[in-house]
């Protein structure tokens, strides 16, 4: 059996305490996505984010009317940057998070 290195996860800001506020079925699902990621495959609800930044992809998991994301990305030498969680109950991207995922992902 060939065991593989899993990738690190890098918390940006309080994305961690965020998601430890959503609920149960949610972050059972997010923490399975994550593990995807740390394989190496791609998660089952992930999407790329081209209009956040290059390489940015989100992971969006619906419980009822709300929606939970988390903008993340992969850097081969060290690993999966979660950079941004929050849950909508709209359609619309809201401007500020775009633009602050944006402003994340460069310094």
């Amino acid at each position: 059996m060939v065991r593989r290195r899993l990738k690190s996860v890098h918390w940006h800001g309080d994305t961690r305490d965020i998601i430890r506020r959503f609920p149960k079925i949610v972050r059972r699902t997010l923490g399975s996505e994550l593990y995807l990621l740390q394989l190496g495959e791609r998660p089952l609800h992930s999407r790329p984010m081209a209009i956040v930044g290059r390489g940015v992809w989100e992971i969006r998991i619906t419980d009822g009317r709300v929606a939970f994301r988390v903008f993340y990305f992969v850097r081969r030498k060290d690993g999966i940057h979660v950079l941004h969680v929050f849950q909508k109950k709209t359609r619309k991207m809201p401007k500020p998070i775009s633009s602050w995922v944006r402003q994340d992902i460069w310094t």
